[in-house]
């Protein structure tokens, strides 16, 4: 049985516990000998001044398995590992019985296959977990052709709304603030020490503390020993350590500490994570607040910020120098073959890229990283850093390829964003309310709300068990989506994906009609495209909105409200007499001439004069037929920015002329009708009489027959021109216009009632 062993607060802060009853796991029987039982709280092997034990660190204790006294480990240890031991007997039991030998743990059990366990938490701080040596990189990277920056130096009051929405490269690279003023940062008192962060914070706070030379993590740290070993000189220091994740939110520290301006208009979790579920005890992602305390010589490997996320980063005291790869899609890929192998300990990213660029930062100095932007730090000079990481929506889509780098390379969920996906639909909920009222977005902004809108849609599918169409997901898997799904703002998490998608790529003018996830540039409106060729439209394209050609329903959660009242008025015809040219017989017609015919400026008063002399063109009278339909459609509606019902009233009407130059014959030309059917226009806000086109009118008549031509109406798809067989083709025209909905004739009443 391993001997027992037990740790307690350093005696000069607590007093210790009572030694544990005496475990019956010895092999001998022999009596212990009488001076180990005088005090079980007092070690035998303390001298008689009892050494103090540092602040902060614990006392361990160890129980001899033959006389079953506690001693403390610091006393009779000699510097071994506790932890190998198996059996372990105090020196008079040693003395007393010369076969008591303190035994081994046998060795675990190992496959004879290499293999590489990496450490998540310095993976997530970019550390290489296998290196010995601290000073490894910073002797290649003398080696290494690294490039200047360029990056641009701004004022704090440069940076704002203005600079985001007019400047196309920003939040694209990095920038550098050199002075704090105008960014409407809040910082504390120069005089700022670590030992003051520690009493503000709590100096038992826990602390996770980096070992830079053997690249893993200290065990056992908190505030207070931190403190005093930064407190040290460099040569005093028994290793270079680095704390690089103090997260300071909801303690006393954060009231001296604000982010810069645009980072709290930019931050998701300030904007859209409601206020009431950020308080103390509540889960929230608290990752806005972070205090960087690193010694001189500290050196942090390649990594990106957990999602992609963008970083704000000042300087307190110090200097930092920073190592910059810019986020191209063959970067990233190479940095996700990269992370988290073994290539990670043997080989410079650097040499993978297309480019390293060198950013120097002194106190006083400011700089935004943004999302993506692979980079490594050295710490020159003790330095004290207080930064941020914040999510935004000018760059969804790079953000979440990181996040699916981290899948991808098994980064675990505790070294990655807090609640993502739960952030994220707290934020489509947002933007779908504000695109409902209309609010503009600059294209930035609608383009990276696409990749949002697809990630929520895929959410939806998980939680549906489909990806696609065929991929079923665990259950498990579901689960997790559907608890990611905050149900105080959410009640339909997939309506609200689909509808959000739908409507974003209206407001980017791009097609919404099909399950498949958008692509950069979305499908046009207007020039629809089958293999790269553009086509024509067919009938197959035309539907009512929000529902495909064959009327099955486009969106799961959504149906198009329908008309509460439709009349159709009787047919009106008529016949008269104008003086319209002939037209020349259909083999020497030409495009132009045929032109004349289709703009509806042509009038017969313009294309014969009336004081010409009727001799010269007898013919030129012709007898014109004319059809007019109409349909009137009535609907009561809701205006969301009045918040009032209204009453929608849509007239259209369609009018058909058949000329004939010949009034005796019976070559009259016939146009054959196909009823269209009527579009509106919901996503224009309703608010006084109005005018819509609509593609046409569904004709209530049933394929009642014309007078004079035999022939019913509705029965052909398209409209065509037809004439009879056996007869000259000059001596007969036909003319098919106004078929679309005259809007200056027929208007669209919208009469509101209070």
């Amino acid at each position: 049985m391993a001997p027992r062993r037990r740790s307690t607060r350093k005696a000069s802060v607590t007093p210790r516990e009572s030694s544990p009853q005496a475990s019956d796991s010895s092999a001998l029987s022999e009596a212990p000998p009488e001076p180990h039982a005088e005090d079980k709280d007092t070690c035998p092997s303390c001298p008689d001044q009892p050494q103090q034990v540092r602040a902060g660190e614990k006392d361990t204790w160890i129980q001899c398995d033959k006389c079953k006294t506690w001693f403390h480990w610091r006393c009779v240890g000699e510097g071994a590992d506790h932890e190998a031991l198996q059996k372990w007997y105090c020196q008079p039991c040693r003395a007393s019985n010369p076969s008591l030998k303190p035994t081994l743990k046998p060795p675990a059990r190992k496959s004879a296959r290499k293999r590489t366990q990496p450490d998540y938490a310095n993976l997530h701080a970019g550390l290489d977990a296998s290196s010995t040596d601290g000073t490894k990189w910073l002797r290649i990277i003398e080696t290494k052709d690294i490039k200047p920056d360029a990056f641009r130096r701004l004022t704090g009051n440069e940076v704002n709304s203005d600079w985001l929405e007019q400047d196309p490269e920003a939040l694209k690279e990095p920038i550098v603030i050199e002075s704090p003023e105008g960014l409407g940062m809040r910082m504390p008192d120069k005089d700022l020490t670590v030992a003051d962060i520690a009493d503000i914070v709590g100096p038992q706070t826990p602390v996770e503390v980096i070992d830079v030379s053997t690249q893993s993590n200290s065990p056992n740290w908190n505030l207070a020993r931190w403190s005093e070993y930064y407190s040290l000189p460099p040569a005093s220091r028994d290793k270079i350590r680095n704390v690089i994740s103090l997260e300071f939110s909801n303690t006393p520290l954060a009231e001296k500490v604000s982010p810069p301006r645009i980072v709290k208009e930019l931050d998701w979790v300030e904007k859209f994570w409601p206020p009431s579920k950020k308080g103390p005890g509540q889960h929230w992602p608290k990752v806005q607040m972070y205090c960087l305390m690193g010694v001189a010589q500290a050196w942090t490997d390649w990594h990106i910020d957990f999602a992609g996320s963008s970083v704000y980063y000042h300087i307190f005291r110090g200097s930092k120098v920073f190592y910059f790869i810019r986020p191209t899609p063959a970067n990233l890929a190479a940095y996700e073959r990269w992370s988290g192998t073994d290539l990670q300990s043997s080989t410079w990213l650097g040499d993978l890229v297309d480019e390293v660029v060198k950013v120097e930062l002194i106190e006083g100095n400011t700089m935004v990283i943004p999302t993506g932007w692979i980079h490594a730090v050295f710490t020159p000079m003790d330095s004290l850093v207080f930064g941020g990481n914040f999510l935004h929506s000018w760059n969804m889509a790079t953000q979440l390829r990181v996040r699916d780098i981290e899948i991808a390379t098994h980064v675990p969920k505790k070294f990655r964003f807090p609640l993502f996906t739960r952030l994220c639909w707290y934020a489509g909920e947002r933007y779908l309310r504000d695109i409902k009222m209309r609010e503009d977005f600059p294209s930035r902004v609608l383009e990276s709300l696409v990749a949002l809108a697809d990630f929520l849609v895929n959410e939806a599918r998980i939680m549906e068990g489909r990806t696609g169409s065929q991929n079923v997901h665990s259950d498990a898997a579901r689960k997790e989506s559907r608890d990611a799904v905050p149900a105080d703002k959410v009640k339909d998490a997939p309506a609200l994906a689909r509808e959000l998608r739908w409507r974003v790529r209206n407001a980017r003018g791009v097609s919404s009609s099909d399950e498949g996830p958008s692509n950069k540039r979305g499908k046009s409106l207007s020039a629809p495209k089958e293999n790269g060729v553009k086509r024509k439209r067919d009938s197959a394209d035309v539907g009512e909105p929000g529902e495909t050609h064959d009327g099955r329903q486009m969106f799961r959660n959504w149906r198009r409200k329908g008309w509460e009242l439709e009349e159709f008025l009787p047919r009106k015809c008529e016949k008269r007499v104008e003086r319209r040219r002939r037209p020349a017989p259909k083999a020497s017609t030409g495009m132009a001439e045929l032109g004349s015919w289709v703009r509806d400026s042509v009038d017969a008063d313009d294309e014969m004069d009336q004081t010409e002399d009727k001799a010269e063109h007898p013919d030129d009278e012709a007898v014109v037929e004319s059809t007019t339909d109409v349909v009137v459609k009535v609907r009561r509606i809701w205006l969301d920015d009045a918040k009032e019902e209204a009453l929608e009233r849509q007239r259209v009407e369609r009018n058909v002329k058949v000329y004939r130059w010949s009034a005796k014959d019976n070559n009259i030309a016939e146009v054959e009708i196909t009823e269209p059917k009527h579009v509106v226009d919901e996503d224009k806000s309703i608010t006084s009489q109005k005018q819509v086109e609509g593609d046409g009118i569904t004709n209530g008549t049933g394929g009642r027959e014309r007078k004079g031509t035999g022939e019913k109406e509705n029965e052909p798809e398209n409209d065509r021109l037809t004439v009879s067989e056996g007869k000259e083709a000059g001596e007969t025209k036909a003319e098919n216009i106004d078929e679309e909905a005259k809007t200056e004739d027929t208007p669209i009443v919208v009469d509101v009632q209070a």
